[in-house]
């Protein structure tokens, strides 16, 4: 056993590389994972959730666009693929995720819009249309306070983030919170435990 979590900046378990495929709007994806990110062996339920429920960006859409906690780049690749025009940044603290999201984007024919950077690698100048996260809960609800407090305001004026969240996990919590630092946050769907908020300025 190893100490890894898909939080973890420089995995040292085995990579172990395996295809992920799920559909999404119709569009089919096969995607690379690898061990030491998060949900390695499939696409997560509540990324399928937020993918199904949420509302995908137009195809005129050119962001940029954000995927907080990109892991091996599902959210990312469909952002990609369904807003042809639009630049997405990917962030994750983990080495092995942003590697994975990178090849997958060159797998998908959008290597020269995906740009996958450690938190820090984030230009300071750069605001986003569109904000997606499946959350990592698991850093603690203090470290997710802080992720949320240092991604949602680089929205634009007029932008949206997507968050999913279980509902076991402190999905609602989570909403209060939001509304609580001065944040319009809506329960948009619901499905299978699992809550989308839509929040905005």
């Amino acid at each position: 056993m190893t100490g890894d979590h898909y939080f973890t900046a420089e995995p040292t378990s085995p990579a172990r590389t395996r295809e992920v495929e799920f559909s999404v709007a119709g569009r089919d994806y096969a995607l690379t994972s690898a061990g030491g990110v998060f949900s390695a062996d499939r696409l997560d339920p509540g990324t399928a959730v937020l993918l199904r429920k949420a509302e995908l960006p137009a195809a005129d859409v050119t962001g940029p666009l954000l995927d907080v906690g990109c892991g091996f780049g599902p959210i990312t690749c469909v952002l990609a693929t369904v807003a042809p025009a639009a630049t997405v940044w990917a962030v994750d603290v983990n080495e092995r995720a942003r590697a994975l999201t990178t090849a997958n984007a060159d797998r998908i024919g959008a290597a020269d819009r995906v740009r996958a950077v450690a938190p820090d690698e984030m230009p300071a100048d750069v605001t986003f249309a569109q904000i997606w996260s499946n959350p990592p809960i698991h850093i603690g609800k203090n470290e997710l306070h802080e992720l949320l407090l240092r991604w949602l305001p680089r929205l634009t004026p007029d932008g949206v983030a997507w968050l999913v969240v279980a509902r076991h996990l402190g999905g609602d919590s989570l909403h209060r919170w939001l509304v609580g630092q001065g944040w319009q946050a809506q329960r948009h769907a619901s499905q299978k435990g699992y809550r989308v908020l839509r929040v905005t300025r």
